[in-house]
């Protein structure tokens, strides 16, 4: 997390880029400038609790649609309708090798960005992030906003099915490219959505930019599963160590932060009050800073459900935890005034917080023995031992 003085851009944590796009990294630094804008205490206060609120917004409903994307993949996308039609919305699984590597590929990425902006030019590289961005941007938030028009959507309209089908070959050798099926209310969503892109592409303003953050953490939640509690440790604590690395033992981080430009953090002004809607000196959280600790929380509350005892003890503690290692952090960086990477204090109270509860209720074993895959194969295993017993 971190703070930005005044100036003509933002510059965002560099790393998150590729924990919304293959789910690798997060990061935090902040741009200085040459003009250092001193906030009000109103100001400072307004900037860090709504980006409080923001980043509690997708971690809360992402856990919540990451256990209907779930049941989806148990079930079949044609026995659950839950919107879940086509292989791009459906979850994608972190394995504890994934885990081990995150971090590893995290930080070739971030150095690898480092190296083209010290021998490209910075505006041809950030033009083309900005055109990579507004197409990614729309596809996630329409994605985010599909439940919500579907219920607001009149049932007076038409609501008609399409498919978009390209096909190689022909007879028995034909085979499927693109199969992807959408109707009139994905319509719409894919208008407002390419709206807000124009208007990003065009005025790149904190409100825009916040619409499509806001998208891309709650469909990493959403989608990005770990498939058992080792496997987050494990990505939790390689991404622990990597952040504090790049941020206190390099000018890597620094370097990348102030070069890159994307919609991949959460920003809100401080000086909103003074200048409106017009304001320039952003308080900022990285996304990655949200869909890490994120996924694991939609971790735990898939563990609760398939407890089967009507309680979400295990996803309210660690949803407390990350509230408790926001604020932390921002203490901490408000104290010192110098930018801090947030998963130092967000991974210990992430994982520490539930596993206390797991020992103190005596399922310790039980949670670190939970394990996705298992649990979608049980439902494939109770049909066909029932098939066998209508034999």
């Amino acid at each position: 997390m971190s703070e930005a003085e005044q100036g003509p851009a933002l510059a965002p944590e560099a790393a998150v880029l590729d924990a919304l796009n293959a789910t690798e990294s997060n990061g935090t630094e902040a741009l200085n400038a040459t003009a250092k804008f001193v906030a009000t205490p109103e100001g400072t206060a307004l900037a860090y609790g709504s980006l409080v609120f923001m980043a509690l917004l997708p971690i809360f409903f992402g856990a919540l649609r990451s256990v209907s994307c779930s049941k989806s993949k148990v079930l079949g996308e044609n026995d659950y309708d839950s919107g879940y039609r086509n292989s791009a919305d459906m979850p994608e699984t972190i394995t504890s090798r994934d885990a081990a590597r995150f971090p590893i590929i995290a930080s070739c990425t971030l150095f690898g960005l480092y190296l083209f902006f010290k021998v490209f030019s910075q505006e041809y590289i950030n033009l083309l992030l900005s055109v990579y961005f507004f197409v990614l941007g729309i596809l996630a938030l329409s994605h985010t906003m599909s439940p919500l028009m579907c219920r607001v959507f009149p049932s007076s309209l038409p609501n008609k099915q399409y498919q978009l089908l390209f096909t190689q070959g022909s007879g028995d050798s034909k085979e499927e490219i693109v199969n992807y099926e959408f109707d009139t209310k994905n319509l719409v969503c894919l208008l407002i959505s390419s709206v807000v892109g124009v208007w990003y592409l065009l005025k790149k303003h904190w409100i825009a930019n916040n619409l499509f953050g806001l998208a891309f953490a709650l469909n990493g939640v959403e989608l990005l599963h770990l498939n058992n509690v080792s496997t987050g440790c494990i990505l939790l604590g390689g991404l622990f160590v990597y952040d504090v690395f790049w941020v206190f033992g390099t000018n890597v981080m620094v370097t990348v932060a102030k070069s890159f430009e994307a919609p991949i953090k959460l920003v809100f002004p401080q000086d909103l009050l003074e200048k409106g809607l017009e304001a320039s000196n952003f308080a900022m959280l990285g996304l990655g800073d949200i869909v890490i600790p994120g996924i694991f929380i939609a971790l735990l509350l898939r563990f609760d459900v398939s407890l089967k005892k009507n309680s979400r003890t295990y996803f309210y503690s660690s949803f407390l935890a990350y509230i408790f290692g926001l604020g932390l952090t921002i203490f901490v960086m408000h104290t010192f005034k110098h930018a801090q990477p947030a998963l130092l204090y967000l991974v210990p109270a992430c994982v520490g917080f539930p596993v206390i509860v797991a020992l103190f209720k005596g399922e310790l074993t039980e949670m670190f023995r939970y394990e996705e895959s298992s649990e979608e194969a049980e439902p494939k295993e109770d049909s066909s031992e029932s098939d066998k017993k209508d034999q």
